[in-house]
């Protein structure tokens, strides 16, 4: 039970969020649209070079995110923006014309981004207590 007799955290209902907080997960979800393409034509035309640019850019969206907003769903709005683009850009049209080549470093940035946006969504920052230390001794 935690200090203000509340209980566990995870026993809590969860509240709404704002207006301004849906706002803020939508801009981060159109960010992450946006380094999206950019990434995409980046990563082809400065290889290899342009390919750690556009891994790079991603990270920093996704951990930004997670780090503005406190909390790992900061990071997930803009993950889903890139992914649904990144998706949407490797769909093949009927006139049979696509963005990305079946290069490898076109998977690489599929799959990099992938590993990219698990990595900062595990490494942004959770849902903490408001309680002290749980150091013993103190």
């Amino acid at each position: 039970m935690s200090s203000d007799g509340r209980g566990s955290m995870l026993a809590q209902p969860l509240q709404r969020p704002s207006a301004g907080r849906i706002a803020v997960y939508l801009g981060l979800f159109l960010l992450g649209a946006v380094v999206a393409l950019a990434g995409s034509l980046v990563q082809a035309a400065w290889f290899p070079g342009g390919l750690l640019l556009a891994l790079a850019g991603a990270a920093g969206l996704f951990l930004g995110g997670a780090y503005a907003l406190g909390s790992r769903a900061g990071a997930v709005a803009p993950v889903v923006g890139w992914v649904v683009t990144v998706l949407l850009l490797t769909a093949a049209r009927p006139e049979g014309d696509f963005l990305f080549g079946a290069g490898g470093g076109s998977y690489l940035f599929l799959l990099g981004g992938m590993a990219v946006a698990v990595i900062c969504a595990t490494m942004g920052p959770g849902r903490q207590s408001g309680g002290g230390p749980a150091r013993l001794g103190k």
